[in-house]
């Protein structure tokens, strides 16, 4: 199960959701939230990396701040500073690499919506960070100013639902381009028939079982391919 951890960030302390392999050991894994906070579906995501044999951490990058209203989940999306946000995402990270369950295995990022963009984001950020897995990522590019050369060597995943145009979005090819571009690389997966968010299981109006069980696989062989020893 999940427990609270704190680590160092910003000059000072940033809180998460931990969980640890039943082997005690692992690639470790940065979960980002999506735009409604740390909700009981990321604590069931870093539980289930944890049972995938990942160490997982997901940084609380609202500071103790959810919601399950819309408008509210935009108002704090908006408000998120960027840069804080993407210094607690590296401290999650170093958090991770410094820990012994890691045991110098590599280090990943899964986000959802607005965290998929962020984790993408994150690779370009964070030297410990050498794979990246964003889901429908939504967040404009232009509110981070990523480094895309920093991918050199590194490897992303994209999942692509079609209410958002798919791989063929704007933002998507961006992405695409400038880590290939940099010298990385990246897939881009789309699943046909699927709204925003079909991997959220606690919204049934938009859950895709199929799509979600796919991306899930997809995913995992990923991240372990890519961080295992």
């Amino acid at each position: 199960m999940a427990e609270r951890v704190t680590f160092a960030s910003n000059g000072g302390k940033c809180g998460g959701l931990f969980a640890v392999p039943a082997s005690g050991r692992g690639p470790g894994v940065v979960v980002i939230q999506e735009w409604w906070g740390l909700v009981p579906h990321v604590e069931n995501l870093v539980d289930r990396f944890a049972q995938a044999g990942f160490v997982a951490i997901a940084p609380d990058l609202y500071h103790g701040a959810k919601t399950d209203e819309p408008d509210e989940a935009m108002r704090m999306m908006m408000a998120l500073a960027m840069d804080p946000a993407a210094r607690d995402i590296a401290g999650a990270a170093r958090f991770l690499f410094e820990s012994d369950p890691t045991n110098g295995s590599g280090i990943g990022a899964v986000g959802f919506c607005m965290g998929g963009s962020l984790a993408l984001w994150s690779a370009t950020l964070a030297p410990q960070l050498t794979a990246a897995v964003g889901f429908y990522p939504a967040l404009p590019w232009e509110r981070m100013s990523p480094e895309w050369p920093n991918y050199q060597g590194k490897a992303a995943m994209i999942h692509c639902s079609e209410e958002d145009g798919t791989s063929a979005a704007t933002g998507i090819q961006q992405a695409k381009s400038a880590i290939e571009a940099a010298g990385g690389s990246v897939e881009t997966f789309d699943y046909p028939g699927t709204q925003h968010a079909f991997f959220n299981d606690e919204r049934p109006e938009v859950f895709d079982a199929s799509a979600s069980a796919t991306a899930w696989e997809r995913t995992t062989a990923f991240l372990h391919d890519r961080l295992s020893d």
